[in-house]
């Protein structure tokens, strides 16, 4: 799974951005948005998904079950 971000709920802080080690994270029209092509869920960075843990707003970035979840390469 990869995460997303609840647009209604984003503040535009730009907290997230620059936390992400894949740069899933960019702003569009106003709020930021996470590419799921790019997100791994921070897996063999850090231990939980930094935007989720450095964002202000509870239950902002949050799982996105309509992707499959991340698989790193064997």
């Amino acid at each position: 799974m990869t995460l997303k971000i609840i647009a209604s709920q984003c503040t535009s802080c730009s907290a997230c951005e620059p936390e992400c080690p894949n740069v899933a994270i960019s702003e569009k029209n106003g709020t930021f948005v996470i590419d799921p092509k790019k997100c791994t869920e921070c897996i063999g960075h850090f231990d939980e998904p930094q935007c989720a843990a450095v964002c202000p707003v509870d239950n902002t970035c949050v799982i996105d079950n309509s992707f499959p979840r991340y698989q790193p390469p064997a």
